[in-house]
């Protein structure tokens, strides 16, 4: 190599950068920053949700009751308060007035009505048993969906049901009890609840069995009167 060309060599390894090449290398170098930014806030959102997750889980399982095969959640109005006010027609001709059976204790039985077999067949078991219930101090029952009277008055009669049914229609009493938050019918119908109302008009017991995912339509007595034993007696939480 001749002196020429070594001091040519030199001037090149001498120059300046250009602006552009600055450019040039300061992008290959951001890359690898960008990158590590965004794996940071991906692993930051899958945490999140991660969090998000198991703690709606968590709160399910907090807020379930009863057995393993047939939860149930307490909504409001619940255990300890007053039982809001129900006057509803009845299918035996009269006029139910839940203020008027101060004294007795009465379960409320709210379901989803006509087109669901399973809540009848409920209340028919519930009849054949009802020794059962009278021994919880039970005193009296009624049914609540928010069907015509004339189509219930039909109903018990064709099923052989002694229950007064009542007429919800305007959904009064049903949003009233937030009854109609647990049917299959995304809020159209009442759901699968049975709440309980002590002689001084205080709700002694409450589960709404209704709710997703499995929408439950019908309870087994022996699950039922078990679950219900339980709350009475202050286990339930």
């Amino acid at each position: 190599m001749n002196k020429t060309s070594t001091h040519s060599i030199k001037e090149q390894a001498s120059k300046p950068v250009h602006a552009h090449q600055r450019k040039r290398f300061a992008k290959k170098r951001r890359v690898p920053l960008a990158l590590k930014i965004v794996l940071i806030v991906g692993v930051a959102v899958v945490a999140l949700g991660m969090i998000f997750y198991l703690n709606a889980v968590n709160s399910q399982g907090s807020s379930s009751n009863g057995s393993s095969a047939y939860p149930y959640v307490v909504a409001n109005p619940g255990q300890g308060q007053v039982a809001p006010e129900i006057k509803l027609p009845a299918t035996n001709g009269t006029t139910f007035d839940l203020a008027a059976q101060r004294g007795k204790t009465v379960l409320l039985f709210f379901q989803e009505g006509l087109s669901c077999e399973p809540c009848w067949t409920q209340i028919k078991d519930m009849e054949a048993n009802w020794s059962d219930f009278k021994a919880l101090g039970i005193t009296e029952m009624v049914s609540i969906t928010t069907d015509p009277l004339d189509a219930l008055r039909q109903k018990v009669a064709d099923e052989g049901i002694s229950t007064p049914l009542l007429s919800d229609q305007s959904f009064a009493v049903s949003q009233t009890y937030n009854a109609n938050d647990y049917g299959m019918m995304s809020g159209s119908t009442d759901g699968h609840t049975f709440i309980v109302v002590g002689p001084d008009g205080r709700i002694t017991w409450r589960a709404d069995y209704g709710g997703p995912p499995d929408y439950t339509m019908y309870v087994p007595i022996p699950t039922l009167l078990a679950d219900m034993k339980a709350g009475l007696h202050g286990h339930a939480a």
